[in-house]
């Protein structure tokens, strides 16, 4: 406790700030501290961009893209809205932060924000 005392004193010395309590949310990531662990979560997030991509009803399922799942940027399906597509991988990508097992299908979804189609 004496070291995290002394932290605070020079970090007030430096800095205009105030100790709140416990950290419990913090950019969109919601911490939760435990007797031997500290949980990361953005469940609230994560819902929040369900949400803004029309898919809150959405069953939900245990991977994050389908197997062996082959796109392509030569498709001839209708276009979808570039803003919105990248809005969304640019959410996905901060979700990962706490969900670092849909990184490989972000990264995979990230390379067609050039040209994003309804159904590759």
């Amino acid at each position: 406790m004496e070291d995290i005392n002394s932290f605070k004193r020079e970090m007030a010395a430096c800095f205009q700030m105030s100790v709140l309590g416990a950290l419990s949310y913090y950019l969109d990531i919601e911490v939760r501290l435990g007797k031997e662990e500290l949980m990361l979560g953005q469940s609230a997030y994560a819902s929040k961009l369900l949400e803004q991509s029309g898919m809150d009803e959405c069953k939900p399922c245990m991977t994050s893209m389908e197997e062996r799942l082959k796109l392509t940027k030569a498709s001839t399906v209708a276009k979808v809205d570039a803003t919105l597509y990248r809005s969304i991988i640019g959410h996905l990508r901060y979700l990962v932060h706490t969900r670092p097992d849909t990184a490989f299908a972000v990264g995979y979804a990230r390379r067609f924000m050039e040209d994003p189609r309804e159904d590759h």
